[in-house]
């Protein structure tokens, strides 16, 4: 976790790798052995541990803009980032996890399978890949991205939120995500900090991002899902090529910062690697959760969360399954997704869940069949009710 300030700031380590087991700083005993190997993927003697210590230097960066880096704290401050026995962590040292999530689905063959669902449509894999590559070639040919750019995006749970998002980290963009109730002083304030200059709104909601950005020099904001006028992200978007080269970055760049809460103090912005946005996919989903193409996924948390991003992005896209997106998720409006679109893996938080229960008797809900909860401790009735 990083605030985004100096190096001289730093004083404890705080940045973590998503999907690593993170090892307790602790003394060593006299006589202890460390592994001398660090290379990703070797096993400690006598260990079933498939193991990468973070000792070597960083992979060479493909950002040109190296704020996310610079940023980092200093290397002895790290903890230790170690990989359990789960084969699919060895990721090559180059990698574009937007390009992996998506252009590998494609090349696969699923470019028909249906890739996000919302009311009255959906998108195939390979209309996203489109929407992607188009918006990519308007963030660098029409916008001015250069790979490492922090790009704010702001919009309730949509299909172009979507594409956005993958498409400014197939650029070589960082993502920075931010949830449509910030207003001008938090956006402001992330704008700040993430040193952002250009930002990706929803029309509807547009106003404090423009008042947000326009305190920062040469800022621009580019508005979506307002009608398509001139100069929207939709009008920019015509004509332009639905092919794109992801960028060549490295497993250890930033991908995406998302923001704390704020609710112990000041927001913090947490910096995510390539490699961990496909770890978060490859270790709890793919072993305990065991999606399939054919599920489709649903649920009420912001794409702006770590958990939504996660549960209604990251894991249908890395298993080729499909994703519903709904912008109103109070809990009728997520029963009736359920019920339209036969969805059969639900996110969401125990006191929606409670909410969920008292009104589940009018719905069709047995398409259902996993139901995920974070956010707060869910109580054994609520367990037990969810079941039923």
């Amino acid at each position: 976790m990083s605030d985004l300030t100096s190096r001289s700031d730093w004083q404890r380590p705080t940045i973590h790798s998503a999907g690593a087991r993170r090892s307790r700083a602790r003394p060593r005993k006299s006589g202890a052995r460390s592994n001398p190997d660090t290379t990703r993927g070797a096993s400690l003697p006598g260990a079933d541990l498939c193991y990468f210590r973070q000792t070597h230097d960083l992979e060479p960066s493909g950002h040109l803009d190296t704020f996310c880096r610079d940023s980092l704290p200093p290397r002895e401050l790290w903890p230790d980032l170690l990989f359990s026995g789960v084969p699919e962590l060895a990721y090559p040292r180059r990698l574009n996890c937007a390009a992996e999530l998506l252009d590998t689905q494609v090349a696969r063959g699923g470019g028909e399978r249906t890739a996000i669902l919302f009311p009255g449509g959906r998108w195939s894999y390979g209309e996203l890949l489109a929407a992607v590559n188009r918006i990519a070639r308007v963030l660098v040919e029409d916008l001015g991205l250069v790979p490492g750019n922090r790009v704010l995006l702001r919009s309730p749970n949509t299909p172009l939120l979507a594409a956005s998002w993958l498409a400014v980290v197939k650029a070589g963009g960082v993502a920075v995500p931010t949830m449509p109730m910030l207003r001008q002083r938090e956006l402001a304030y992330i704008a700040d900090k993430a040193r952002i200059r250009l930002a990706l709104t929803d029309a509807r909601i547009a106003a404090d991002c423009e008042q947000a950005m326009g305190g920062v020099g040469r800022a621009r904001v580019v508005h979506f899902q307002g009608g398509g006028g001139e100069g929207s992200l939709e009008a920019l978007m015509q004509g332009k090529a639905a092919d794109f080269s992801p960028c060549d970055t490295a497993d250890d760049d930033a991908a995406v910062i998302l923001f704390t809460s704020g609710t112990t103090g000041k927001a913090k912005g947490t910096l995510h690697f390539h490699r961990d946005v496909l770890a978060v996919t490859d270790c709890f989903p793919r072993y305990v959760l065991q999606p399939t193409a054919d599920d489709v996924f649903c649920g009420s948390p912001s794409l702006a969360f770590a958990y939504g991003l996660g549960g209604l992005l990251l894991f249908p896209l890395r298993f080729g399954a499909a994703t519903l997106l709904l912008e109103q998720t109070a809990p009728p409006q997520l029963l009736q997704g359920i019920a339209d679109h036969r969805a059969t893996v639900c996110f969401t938080v125990p006191t929606a869940f409670r909410a969920v229960c008292d009104l589940a008797a009018g719905y069709d809900l047995s398409s259902l069949r996993r139901c995920i909860s974070a956010g707060e401790t869910r109580s054994t009735a609520c367990a037990s009710a969810t079941r039923r």
